[in-house]
């Protein structure tokens, strides 16, 4: 029998009406509550004059904050029902006005310029794939194949990569901020892959991360302090005091689970930090220690110009010409060397059967627990692998700093590190390095919007939580794999690593 024609082939679906005064609405209650948070945050701003502190309002910047999130919520709305094409038009248009135009603040320049990029990026993604409709899990899926390809990508490029930063210090562009920036990417870096061993392997929340960087810290200052003992002798000695804490850490509180785990690890951080506060004669309380003893040349040389007796000048032992840089570039191969080691020992662990029970643990404790897996040891041993090596990133810290203080580990630490391992994708290294660059890479290169630091980083995690909640790159492939991805059989016995 012959179907009818309207029926044989797709249905025809008849174009829908664009609600202008439903997405004005939105736009408009988007940008009501950006006003209500950007006028304490934003528009007032307090001054230290010879006279007290006084509050300067600056209403440029609070119109400014709020226009950008009316266009930028009604774009949204509009690419969402077809009409990418002209978004993507008005956005380029006011990208180009605050390019070219002279504006009365560089912050209004700045959200012209950085708004209507941004806008203009989504609109041109929806153009290029004709699919500005896509619904919550089909985006999920598209972005977990883009992460799978990346992750498998990084095969090619982790090893450029690792020759790129090994080799920054020897090109021109290597000055003294340059290689500030690169040990402070490289340090938090360290601490979201050790992070991420508690967080994304073992699937323990903990907010109190900081507390066992404060440990390595105060245990290399505390060290070299009353002991005279040398970074390279304290550095092990800090990382085992923190592995100490952690287990101290684990045992009461590995019964609990979930926001209970959450909240005491929290309280771990905060009780670490008030004793360092307020234990005086011993830390230094909130006067912290001063003259902490730099890195010498593995005990060899010292890059001092007059180095102490018995010490060779590093300079003079390998005939340069002396430059304070030899320190910081010693310092930047330092801490890219530690921040690998915890690269590759979280990669081959992951392939052990330690790795293996705590990805059995982060999915299901009940069955990890039937399958005989001891879940307190598990436990424990991924909080003491995780706090040693947020020690050695502490007493690095310490040694590059030269001076600590109760006030550099607050919590707020500890909730930009988990903010890097969730944002890059729970138990993804690449993911970490990505999110390092963009949630400490980005405010340093806008160190003069400072003020504007945390109002962007929050704005930030809300979209990303909204947009992908399991992380940029959350994609991990089975460490196991019993079948070969194509259903070719099974793999031999122990099947294929990952």
């Amino acid at each position: 029998m012959t179907m009818p024609s309207h029926t044989a082939g797709a249905p025809h679906v008849a174009a829908k009406a664009v609600d202008w005064s439903g997405s004005v609405r939105e736009a408009g209650f988007a940008a009501f509550i950006a006003l209500l948070l950007t006028v304490p945050l934003v528009g007032l701003r307090t001054i230290d004059r010879p006279t007290g502190l006084s509050i300067e309002a600056r209403p440029e910047e609070v119109v400014a904050s709020v226009l950008l999130v009316f266009l930028g919520r009604l774009g949204l709305g509009l690419i969402g029902q077809g009409l990418a094409l002209p978004v993507l038009l008005l956005a380029l248009g006011a990208a180009a006005v605050g390019l070219v135009l002279p504006m009365p603040t560089q912050v209004l320049r700045l959200v012209l310029v950085a708004g209507g990029g941004i806008i203009a990026l989504r609109a041109a993604f929806a153009v290029a794939t004709h699919r500005s409709k896509l619904t919550l899990a089909e985006r999920d899926r598209r972005m977990d194949r883009v992460a799978a390809k990346v992750q498998h990508a990084t095969r090619y490029i982790a090893p450029v990569a690792i020759i790129g930063a090994a080799l920054l210090p020897l090109t021109p562009i290597a000055d003294r901020q340059i290689l500030d920036i690169g040990i402070l990417l490289l340090t938090y870096i360290m601490l979201g892959w050790g992070l991420n061993i508690v967080v994304g392997l073992a699937g323990l929340l903990d907010l109190g991360y900081v507390a066992f960087y404060a440990v390595g810290a105060y245990s290399y200052a505390l060290l070299a302090h009353y002991f005279g003992l040398s970074f390279w002798i304290c550095l092990p000695l800090a990382g085992v005091l923190a592995a100490l804490s952690g287990v101290l850490l684990g045992f009461p509180v590995l019964r609990l689970r979930g926001d209970y785990f959450a909240i005491v690890t929290l309280g771990f951080g905060e009780i670490i930090r008030i004793v360092l506060i307020n234990w005086y004669q011993f830390t230094g309380g909130p006067n912290g220690i001063s003259g902490i003893p730099r890195p010498s040349f593995f005990g060899i040389a010292e890059f001092s110009r007059t180095p102490a007796e018995g010490m060779a000048a590093f300079h003079e032992l390998f005939g340069l010409e002396f430059s304070p840089l030899h320190r910081i570039v010693f310092m930047y191969y330092l801490i890219l060397a530690l921040a690998l080691l915890v690269n590759v020992f979280t990669l081959r662990i992951r392939k052990l059967p330690l790795g293996r029970a705590w990805e059995a643990l982060r999915e299901d404790e009940i069955a990890s627990a039937s399958l005989g897996i001891n879940r307190t040891n598990m436990k424990l041993a991924a909080f003491a692998i995780a706090a040693m090596f947020g020690g050695f990133a502490g007493s690095f810290f310490a040694t590059r700093q030269g001076f600590i203080s109760p006030e550099s580990f607050t919590f707020i630490e500890s909730a930009i590190i988990l903010a890097i391992v969730v944002l890059g994708g729970m138990g993804s290294q690449i993911g970490v390095v990505v999110a390092t660059l963009l949630v400490i890479g980005l405010p340093e290169a806008f160190r003069e919007l400072a003020d504007y630091r945390m109002l962007a980083f929050g704005m930030g995690m809300v979209v990303i939580m909204l947009w992908r909640p399991r992380g940029l790159l959350a994609h991990r492939d089975p460490t196991i794999l019993l079948h070969s991805k194509t259903g070719g059989g099974a793999k031999p016995a122990g099947g294929t690593a990952r």
